[in-house]
């Protein structure tokens, strides 16, 4: 029972963030957070955050120019609803070829093999994004039974469970942020992976060569840290290995094929969906 003199608001506000720039999506939903967003959610290209009172729109809006003064920010009001219900409406389960992402409430009828599992929170990685979907799509065509993996910027460890539901018997999830490897874990462990994924919180420059030899390479990260790491990935590869790769617009991937040619690195296979490219490697023999 709420408190005497507490009351709903009989509206909400609305912030729809849509930064400048996919680099800095990031640290845009940070800045959100920091200015006192309470959750925040994608819908497609935009970020969005729900807010009792118009008043507090002016500190997230101040905090999210501070990181990137070019993004575009759109407020309306709409009426009250409850959010700590209302809020799993905007979240949809995803079949990914063979795979589907859903989170817990909606995937009680479908089948656990073949289901991952999420439950939505700060970490990246929901199924709702194409860079997602695109390693999700791509992974079912090159990860074997019994691989080795390592998910590179791993968020909710959503790619680390599709391989480890796909047959490879060890993948470890590296994530640098702190507050992304409570989710991550207990995905794994709803997910019924804990044997075969574990999460190790750390940069993926210094942790993958601790990890090599591994098999198969998955990388949702912006193309400038990609392109940082391509000798780091050739480096930790079995000499049959993959590397997947994501978070690459499209307007990119001329300049990416330059990249990856430039480095002895062979095109496998591309997806494309959006304005997102992700793409599937492995080094010229």
């Amino acid at each position: 029972m709420p408190e005497a003199g507490s009351r709903r608001p009989e509206a909400w506000t609305r912030l729809a963030v849509r930064p400048s720039h996919a680099d800095l999506r990031d640290a845009v939903s940070a800045a959100m957070f920091a200015g006192g967003a309470q959750g925040i959610h994608e819908e497609g290209d935009l970020l969005v955050t729900h807010l009792e009172s118009a008043t507090e729109t002016g500190a997230i809006e101040r905090s999210v120019q501070s990181v990137d003064a070019g993004a575009v920010i759109e407020t309306r009001m709409i009426p009250a609803v409850d959010w700590s219900v209302a809020w799993r409406e905007t979240i949809h389960s995803h079949a990914v070829g063979a795979l589907t992402v859903a989170p817990p409430w909606l995937a009680a009828e479908l089948d656990p093999a073949k289901t991952v599992i999420i439950e939505p929170a700060m970490a990246f990685g929901t199924g709702d994004h194409p860079t997602t979907r695109g390693v999700l799509r791509l992974m079912q065509s090159f990860v074997r039974e019994g691989d080795i993996g390592a998910d590179l910027g791993a968020g909710s460890a959503v790619l680390a469970i599709g391989a480890a539901k796909l047959g490879a018997t060890r993948v470890t999830a590296v994530e640098m942020d702190h507050d992304a490897i409570s989710n991550a874990n207990e995905n794994i462990e709803r997910n019924g992976v804990a044997d075969r994924v574990r999460v190790i919180e750390g940069d993926a420059a210094v942790i993958l060569p601790l990890l090599a030899p591994v098999r198969v390479i998955f990388a949702n990260i912006i193309s400038g840290v990609l392109v940082e790491l391509l000798p780091v990935f050739a480096r930790s590869l079995t000499g049959d290995g993959v590397a997947i790769l994501s978070g690459i617009l499209d307007e990119e991937r001329e300049k990416m094929l330059s990249v990856f040619a430039a480095s002895g690195w062979r095109v496998l296979s591309e997806d494309a969906e959006g304005a997102w490219w992700s793409v599937a490697l492995e080094m010229g023999r």
